[in-house]
């Protein structure tokens, strides 16, 4: 890959993560998102073989679908309260459709199969990008919408998450 593709790539992962960690508005945190979607799908595919490119088209869908559902739920919270804070977070509808979108986006056990496939076609250094610096938007919106998520919910998948992943290390 060419050096400048490349730092730009990781210039925009890391403008991407610092606008959603640090934004108070959907709109700016969806915006985050979509960049560091976007920026991670270059060194996702750069060897260029049939499974990185499968890898880089399944993480593409997969983020394109939850950063879909937090938009809508970040929609339909304002057209409820008329709020675009993101601490603002009240409607219950909008926070199911948000832990489902967050779910997808941190590969959760419901929504995990996407993640190892897509591991398995990245190069290890993409593979530790995806592991560690994508993931925290995510859980820094998790945290900022903590306090009006269903915390039954978050447990479950939670413990189904740790107690599957660890019966699957085994099973390496």
């Amino acid at each position: 890959m060419n050096p400048h593709a490349k730092l730009i790539s990781i210039m925009s992962l890391l403008l991407g993560t610092t606008i959603t960690i640090s934004s108070n508005h959907w709109m700016m945190a969806w915006t985050g998102l979509e960049i560091n979607t976007l920026a991670i799908l270059p060194l996702i595919s750069k060897p260029h073989h049939p499974r990185a490119i499968e890898a880089a088209v399944k993480y593409f869908l997969v983020q394109a679908a939850a950063s879909a559902l937090v938009l809508f739920s970040s929609m339909s919270n304002a057209w409820a309260t008329g709020q675009w804070d993101i601490t603002q977070l009240s409607h219950p509808m909008s926070c199911l459709l948000l832990t489902v979108a967050i779910a997808m986006k941190l590969g959760l056990v419901p929504f995990h199969f996407w993640y190892p496939e897509v591991l398995q076609g990245s190069s290890l250094t993409t593979a530790l990008l995806l592991s560690t610096v994508m993931k925290f938007p995510p859980i820094t919106i998790l945290f900022l919408t903590s306090h009006s998520l269903n915390p039954t919910l978050l447990t479950s998948l939670a413990i189904a998450s740790t107690a599957l992943g660890g019966w699957m290390g085994l099973n390496q």
